[in-house]
């Protein structure tokens, strides 16, 4: 089943994000190699697909996953997790309609 991982950034996080990105990115790697991984990305603090030094908000994934306490754990993984990145993050689970 598909899951949504929602995640919002704490304020002036983006020096720790940048530190944890590589990692961060691996691992969503792994998860599209494996054919698991539907989207992700992060959520720019301004208008624009580059937000430079105002950095971002959170991130949004979707992926696949056995059941919602998988996909938790997963999530609690994570590496932005770790480094204190995020602040809030809530998985739900997601049924794909469209397209």
């Amino acid at each position: 089943m598909w899951y949504t991982i929602v995640a919002e950034d704490m304020p002036n996080s983006l020096e720790k994000r940048m530190q944890a990105r590589v990692e961060h990115l691996a691992r969503l790697a792994a998860l599209q190699d494996a054919g698991r991984l539907m989207l992700a990305g992060p959520f720019p603090a301004i208008d624009s697909n580059d937000p430079g030094p105002a950095g971002f908000t959170g991130s949004l994934i979707v992926a696949a996953f056995n059941n919602l306490n998988e996909a938790k754990a997963w999530s609690d993984a994570d590496p932005y997790v770790n480094a204190g990145v995020y602040n809030q993050v809530i998985v739900k689970p997601f049924r794909k309609t469209l397209p």
